[in-house]
């Protein structure tokens, strides 16, 4: 799978773009605040839909812009594949081949992109948020059907919250919307759960290969509620505890466990670097969790996704460096720099090479 063109048209900086790229390694070189992030931002936009920046689509429309359109036109298993989203601030348009879908969830399954920034390698000690987004972004791309329980359950999380910040709440009402949380949450939790255990395995590996067998990594899915391998017996429980801590919501007025409050505990050589480890640790796991993304993707989808690196190359050290270029050469990438060491010159032979300036872009 590859990427071989892209048009923008009022994309952040971007007022139009229309280039072709390499099917292997495309640098994206220039100052900062030139447009390098935007431009991958778009590229990762037409995955599933959302930017991997921001929750708000109209951040990505241009200045003063009504609306912000992107498309690409890429290859995947030797056939061609044209997808367009079109962001309006009254929502978005997604059309594949020319053809409008019904909702945003139709157009995934079809293009499998990483990213992995900056941000990124600080997932291991930031709050429980980025971890969340971690698996949310991949099983989005995974499994459609997760999209559609996801969006579901924020819905129902949002309308659960607001009763409870009511002035009047009516037990039955609560009691309603706690069934329905409970039926989408779950679902959540074994999903979840699953990846996990997936991606366990393969980080596990490649964490081995990078620490030359010094370092053991363990991924553990922390749930705040009690995992049960029946469907059914896995609801009741969690609809009780949510009864639960009734008293508690609506002192706080809002929902104190479900899968909004998870997280993921990242453990070397029996130590949780969440908060103990060194930076190097932290950073070495982050590297794992994101190689092994893509080798999920490979393993799942029967295709190599495509990968992102913005602005990365530069925080981690030549070791990793290395080791992060030499796993992915058949890939087709994606670069952001400010400069392009020798390393990175003499590493990548099929490459282009595209100098980025106040939002246009030219070949080397």
């Amino acid at each position: 799978m590859f990427i071989k063109k892209i048009e923008l048209n009022n994309f952040r900086n971007y007022i139009h773009l229309d280039m072709d790229f390499h099917k292997k390694v495309n640098i994206l070189l220039g100052k900062n605040a030139q447009g390098k992030t935007n431009l991958v931002e778009a590229i990762y936009f037409t995955s599933i839909g959302k930017s991997f920046r921001t929750n708000k689509d109209n951040e990505m429309i241009g200045f003063d812009g009504e609306f912000a359109r992107v498309k690409i036109i890429a290859e995947k298993n030797e056939e061609p594949l044209e997808l367009e989203l079109l962001i309006k601030k009254e929502g978005k348009e997604v059309k594949k081949e020319g053809y409008k879908l019904s909702k945003t969830s139709e157009m995934l399954d079809n293009i499998y992109i990483v990213v992995f920034s900056p941000e990124d390698l600080r997932i291991v000690k930031d709050e429980p948020e980025k971890r969340r987004k971690f698996i949310d972004r991949e099983l989005c791309q995974l499994k459609p059907v997760y999209y559609n329980n996801l969006s579901r359950y924020k819905k129902i999380l949002q309308q659960r919250n607001a009763l409870l910040k009511g002035k009047e709440i009516k037990e039955d009402i609560l009691k309603v919307w706690d069934i329905s949380i409970c039926e989408v949450g779950s679902e959540i939790i074994r999903q979840r759960r699953e990846f996990i255990e997936k991606i366990n395995i393969i980080s596990k590996e490649i964490h081995k290969e990078i620490t030359n067998n010094k370092e053991i990594l363990d991924i553990i899915y922390e749930s705040n509620i009690e995992y049960v391998e029946n469907i059914e017996k896995q609801k009741d429980f969690y609809l009780k505890k949510l009864e639960k801590n009734w008293k508690n919501d609506i002192y706080k007025g809002n929902t104190s466990v479900g899968p909004h409050k998870d997280d993921l505990k990242l453990i070397v050589n029996g130590i949780d670097i969440r908060n103990y480890g060194s930076q190097g640790q932290q950073r070495t796991a982050a590297l794992s969790l994101k190689l092994a993304e893509v080798k999920l993707i490979e393993e799942e989808k029967r295709e190599k996704p495509i990968l992102l690196l913005d602005d990365v190359l530069s925080e981690l050290d030549s070791t990793r460096q290395k080791y992060l270029i030499n796993s992915l050469k058949d890939l087709q990438i994606f670069i952001t720099t400010t400069e392009i060491s020798k390393f990175l010159e003499e590493s990548l032979s099929e490459k282009n090479i595209y100098i980025v300036k106040e939002g246009n872009v030219n070949k080397r």
